[in-house]
């Protein structure tokens, strides 16, 4: 599968509202995670757009040695203008701004490829490195959960290599 050049970006912080889950890739539980906040997704009131966010927060060191026993912090959440209504069981976080390669995707949900292409061959070969923030997922009116015809922005955090010494 060819994949298309990202769309760099430098994007403003976004808040959200939601729920998350300590996981692993090796016990994934994102349609748990996801199965307890579509129900609940219209309890929150001051959204910005009805998109969802899936959003990942990695340790500092998560890629250097990849384990997928490694464990992270997955959330399923809703961006929000302002955190003053927090609907009960419902969490928040802030997505820092910065630089993001913005990946567009269409295709299953259940497809790695695209996150192959993404951190085995884009990033290597770009004049980019992994930021340390957030990777998300925007889930917008194309999005159709594993359906070929499903679309979806991938943002990834990045920031121009320094040169290695």
């Amino acid at each position: 599968m060819k994949f298309e050049a990202p769309q760099i970006i430098t994007y403003h912080e976004r808040k959200i509202i939601g729920l998350s889950m300590r996981l692993s890739l090796n016990q994934n539980k994102v349609v748990q995670l996801w199965r307890a906040f579509i129900p609940r997704k219209n309890e929150i009131i001051n959204r910005i757009k009805y998109d969802l966010i899936s959003a990942s927060m990695y340790s500092k060191d998560h890629f250097l040695n990849f384990d997928t026993t490694r464990i992270f912090k997955k959330w399923a959440a809703i961006e929000v203008s302002n955190f003053d209504h927090i609907p009960e069981g419902m969490e928040t976080t802030i997505i820092p701004g910065g630089l993001y390669a913005v990946f567009q995707y269409r295709g299953l949900s259940t497809d790695p490829s695209i996150f192959h292409y993404i951190y085995g061959t884009w990033i290597p070969n770009s004049i980019y490195e992994l930021d340390h923030r957030p990777h998300f997922e925007i889930l917008g009116k194309k999005y159709k959960n594993n359906d070929l015809e499903s679309e979806e922005e991938i943002w990834i955090p990045i920031s121009v290599k320094r040169p290695t010494q």
